[in-house]
Formats: C-alpha cells, sequence, structure tokens
C-alpha cells in the first residue's frame, strides 16, 4: 500500500477494511467476529501502530470488529477519537459502524499532535476507484442573499472570513454599532438584526443548509449563538461569503 486512502484502493472482495498509518497499511477480508486494533503499542498487541512516540496514545487506543456484515469502530483509549464533522469518540460511546468508502479516523496527542488512521471499507462493487482527471468540476453549493444580508452576516462573521481559528460572531448589539458607523443612513438596530437573521435562517434551513438552523422545540431552545455559529459557518464553507466581502465594511467609510 502507498499513498492516501483517500485516493481509493485496489479492487477487493466486498466489505473487505484497508487500514493505513505513517508505520504502514493491512488489508483485512470481513470474517465474523474479526477484530483490527490500533495504538502505539508494536505486534502481536496492535495490527496496526500509530503515534509510537507519544504517550498520550494508548497501548491500545481502538479496536474495528466486523459484525452483522459491518465493521463496528470502538475506543477503548484514554484520548478521544474525532471523526468527520467533528464527531467525537469516547471510550464510553457505543461502537459505531464505518460506512463504505473513506474515513480518517484522528486520535488527540501530546501538545498540538493528531494521529491519522485512515479506514476505507470496500462497497458492494468491489471496484476501485476511478480517476476523473478530465470531468468536469462539482462547485460548492453558493446560498443566495440579498445585499443587506450579505452586509449583515460579514459584519457578524468578520473572524470567519479572517479564517480564524476558533471564530466566534458578534453580538447583534456590536454588529449594530459597526452598522450605524458604516452605514448610518439605513437605521440599523438590534431588533432589525435579530429578525432579519430569522430570515436567512429559516430560508436557507427549508432549502436544505448543511447545519442546523433552528430551535428543536422537542429538546428545548438551544444557544441561539450557536445557530449563528452554524449559518456563518456554512456560508464560509460554501464559499457564499469569501475574504474579498470585507471590502464591505470598509466601502463607506
Amino acid at each position: 500500500m502507498s499513498g492516501s486512502l483517500a485516493h481509493g484502493v485496489g479492487s477487493a472482495l466486498p466489505g473487505t477494511l484497508h487500514a493505513r498509518t505513517i508505520m504502514g497499511g493491512i488489508r483485512v477480508r470481513p470474517i465474523p467476529g474479526r477484530n483490527v486494533r490500533f495504538g502505539r503499542a508494536e505486534r502481536p498487541d496492535v495490527d496496526l501502530s500509530v503515534g509510537v512516540d507519544d504517550q498520550s496514545v494508548s497501548r491500545l487506543h481502538a479496536e474495528v470488529t466486523y459484525r452483522d456484515e459491518r465493521w463496528w469502530l470502538r475506543n477503548v483509549g484514554w484520548q478521544l477519537l474525532r471523526l468527520p464533522r467533528g464527531r467525537l469518540v469516547h471510550s464510553s460511546t457505543d461502537p459505531i459502524p464505518l460506512a463504505d468508502g473513506y474515513t480518517p479516523l484522528f486520535i488527540r496527542g501530546s501538545g498540538y499532535r493528531q494521529h491519522l488512521v485512515e479506514l476505507y471499507v470496500t462497497g458492494e462493487d468491489g471496484e476501485p476507484q476511478t480517476n476523473r482527471h478530465r470531468a468536469e468540476t462539482i462547485p460548492p453549493r453558493i446560498w443566495d442573499l440579498s445585499d443587506a444580508e450579505r452586509l449583515l452576516l460579514v459584519v457578524l462573521g468578520e473572524h470567519y472570513l479572517l479564517y480564524e481559528e476558533s471564530p466566534r460572531p458578534l453580538t447583534y448589539k456590536q454588529a449594530a454599532e459597526r452598522l450605524a458607523y458604516l452605514r448610518p443612513e439605513e437605521g440599523w438596530r438590534t431588533r432589525t438584526i435579530e429578525n432579519r437573521i430569522e430570515i436567512v435562517r429559516h430560508r436557507l434551513d427549508a432549502g436544505g443548509f448543511p447545519y442546523p438552523l433552528l430551535h428543536d422545540k422537542d429538546a428545548g431552545r438551544p444557544y441561539d449563538n450557536q445557530l449563528l455559529h452554524n449559518l456563518l459557518r456554512g456560508l464560509v464553507e460554501s464559499t457564499t461569503l469569501v475574504p474579498p466581502d470585507l471590502n464591505l465594511l470598509e466601502s463607506d467609510l
């Protein structure tokens, strides 16, 4: 095995598990009860080593078991596992089934270190991924915003457009003060901003926005700031809002 599993794997029996770390890789047939172990230890205590020089990684940190025609991931180490979309897996978490295709798995190490375990489950067709060097690029979905909505969201999400590590939105009060300075003739107020954002959240949620934008009434009323964070995060990730939009904050100075 060479290169990242994200680039695909060779032909294999459906359900075959491919796993790789910087220490090497393995390929395992889907046999009921088969168990694949990862951690800082070496064979025969684990099937694949990861984080061998980092004592924050447990000697046996995670295992994947084949049962009920699926591979199931379980954390057995001290540190959390992190899956795509920020999903965290604790040792008390129930085993999680792996989807067909590629799954990157991260183990938190010492300091800022993150140790990658690449997993790939061959799908039903058993075929490798097809290279599409000349195929048309699929662009991200751009969400429709009015000029006023774009200005408001750029003000609220300035830190997101600067690509800061842990951005948070401005408060509505802070945004109202900023807009009163930038566009004094438009009469922006805290209540106006709240109503505008409410309209945007409902419209984009109805259109299939990738992150939660509305209150879950059955679960109780969540922290409003988290919904605004979801909105800004999704707009920046989709490139609906881009760094040049920050020019709107200077255009009327």
